[in-house]
């Protein structure tokens, strides 16, 4: 199945138990709609309800359940934005943790939405770190 070939790479670098949520997810998603963007986000959904993005992958949350207030509002007539795998339901505490792991400045005067902007910021950067560094190694 396409899973495993269409797997993002910020899950090739988290844990196993992601990564199958995501394959299992997607391959299902791909029966039931077809190869795509809503198989896609499909996945991320699953992968969202039981992981956090923090920095260029993906970490179990202490928790299970929606991250965000569209994962929380299901359907498509009432999206909303999504908090780009940041658990925005997480306590404040646990947002300036991820806060401090990604070296976010200016954190400890952010409240709780400006915390989930500088995460998500935080996370897009690491990302596309570590995707060019990837690419240079591989020329």
């Amino acid at each position: 199945m396409p899973g495993r070939e269409d797997m993002p790479s910020t899950l090739r670098r988290s844990p196993e138990k992601a990564q199958r949520t995501w394959e299992k997810t997607h391959d299902s998603a791909v029966q039931t709609y077809g190869e795509g963007e809503r198989s896609h986000r499909t996945a991320f959904a699953a992968v969202k309800h039981q992981f956090e993005k923090v920095g260029d992958h993906w970490e179990p949350k202490g928790r299970k359940g929606p991250s965000d207030r569209q994962a929380a509002g299901g359907g498509p007539q009432r999206r909303t934005p999504t908090a780009g795998g940041v658990d925005a339901n997480a306590p404040k505490e646990h947002l300036m943790e991820v806060a401090r792991k990604l070296d976010v400045r200016g954190r400890s005067s952010m409240t709780k939405p400006e915390l989930v902007k500088a995460i998500q910021k935080a996370n897009t950067r690491k990302t596309t770190e570590t995707r060019e560094k990837a690419k240079a190694r591989s020329r």
